[in-house]
């Protein structure tokens, strides 16, 4: 679609998102990040997606982050159900595998870190944070809160350890010289200290995080040799699908994947920057872990970046405190997707969003007035509680093959690929070709 000079709807900004005016079908130009940042109508570039199964959900985040992704934009996403394998493989393949890069959780090949490795040597605060809550995360339990006393002897030992790593060139940084550190060192320090053993409990501490020390079961996990070198890569997808279910990998690894995020945010300045977190930022929410996310949301506002949650479960918003403190209070664009599957509910989801009666009107006219002829999914988008308007998403024939989730249309994108020759683009041509002649 090109966007329509005519349409009094297209915003002035040179960045932004092609969507499509619901009355009229004719191309808009959306601004929803720097435009109403810049005039005052929010104060972050976040964003919460909210809409269930079959909503066009997948379809309009993978429209938007490929725009952005066009316009220069680093975008790092975390999903737990393939919803963006195959725009990836398209730019990897249109980049020749320079980027579009795509992780996947296997066991014979498991993701690995290293959490306590920088390649300038510098640890600043924002590195530090994400030490120590992913320190916090291995140890405490979500039913078992640090006291004071523990958090700040954690504090401590960190901050001693990168004290140590930055002048000694022989420390390796790894979680296992830290757990030696712990070990070795730390504990003699805190008797000098005469930091009692219900303060910090060190044998505790160190029995609780033997599992991640070289010889335990998740060993590989924060000691890897190699590190990932993604900070000049602008497409990142980390699907987790195959560890959605595990209590121990799953908030571990995806705390770490938004350690790379943090990264970018601290080193690559000037330049836009998304992480978007589909599903998993459940794994996440947890009461232990809540002050992370609020740090991220908090944070990437300063660094030209943006956090955007998505969720498809009514009930995790509704019943969840820790997503309305944190995730809700910290997103000015909120965008929802068809709602009469929840209508009954949807008292609920306004008072939780703080929508007044004209938003609410405009969110359940959503796809009521749509005719046959037009094939697409509307979506309202709000910002900052102050402007707000449905608008639809329609897309190409080509762009539908590349979002699809849809698992005969996914096979058949793969299977003419292959035939192909490894060529997704030509692929994806032929299929929406074979579509129009329909």
């Amino acid at each position: 679609l090109f966007i329509g000079e005519t349409s009094y709807k297209d915003s002035l900004s040179p960045f932004g998102i092609r969507m499509v005016d619901r009355l009229t079908g004719k191309p808009v130009h959306l601004d929803i990040s720097d435009l109403p940042m810049k005039n005052g109508t929010i104060t972050n570039r976040n964003k919460f997606i909210l809409g269930p199964s079959g909503s066009g959900k997948s379809f309009f985040t993978n429209h938007m982050v490929r725009q952005y992704y066009e316009q220069g934009a680093h975008v790092l996403l975390v999903d737990t159900g393939n919803s963006y394998q195959g725009l990836c493989s398209l730019i990897h393949a249109r980049t020749h595998g320079e980027d579009g890069i795509y992780f996947t959780y296997e066991e014979s090949d498991p993701i690995a870190f290293n959490p306590f490795y920088v390649e300038d040597g510098t640890f600043d605060i924002e590195k530090k944070e994400s030490i120590k809550t992913l320190i916090l995360t291995l140890w405490k339990r979500d039913d078992e809160p640090p006291t004071r006393a523990e958090e700040v002897a954690l504090s401590n030992a960190v901050n001693l350890f990168l004290e140590k790593i930055r002048t000694d060139s022989t420390v390796v940084p790894s979680f296992n010289t830290f757990y030696e550190f712990i070990r070795d060192e730390y504990q003699e320090i805190l008797k000098t200290k005469r930091t009692r053993e219900k303060d910090f409990d060190v044998w505790g501490f160190l029995n609780v995080l033997e599992p991640y020390y070289k010889g335990g079961e998740y060993d590989y996990l924060l000691n890897s040799e190699k590190q990932l070198d993604l900070l000049s890569k602008r497409f990142i997808v980390f699907e987790l699908d195959n560890i959605k279910d595990n209590k121990v990998l799953f908030p571990i690894v995806t705390i770490i994947i938004m350690e790379t995020f943090i990264n970018k945010m601290r080193k690559l300045k000037g330049i836009r920057k998304m992480i978007l977190l589909e599903e998993a930022w459940k794994a996440i929410s947890k009461e232990g872990m809540a002050e992370y996310l609020k740090y991220l949301f908090k944070t990437v506002r300063k660094f030209f970046g943006e956090a955007v949650v998505v969720t498809q479960e009514v009930e995790d918003i509704i019943s969840s405190p820790i997503v309305k403190g944190t995730i809700i209070n910290n997103s000015d664009c909120k965008i929802l997707l068809d709602q009469r599957k929840y209508v009954n509910k949807f008292d609920e989801i306004q008072s939780l969003l703080g929508l007044t009666a004209k938003e609410r009107a405009q969110i359940l006219s959503i796809n009521m007035a749509n005719s046959p002829s037009r094939k697409y999914k509307e979506v309202w988008i709000g910002l900052g509680g102050t402007q707000s308007a449905v608008y639809a998403t329609e897309v190409s024939p080509e762009e539908y093959y590349t979002y699809t989730t849809e698992e005969t249309e996914k096979l058949e994108v793969m299977r003419l690929t292959r035939k192909l020759g490894g060529n997704i683009e030509l692929a994806i041509k032929q299929l929406a070709e074979s579509k129009r002649k329909k």
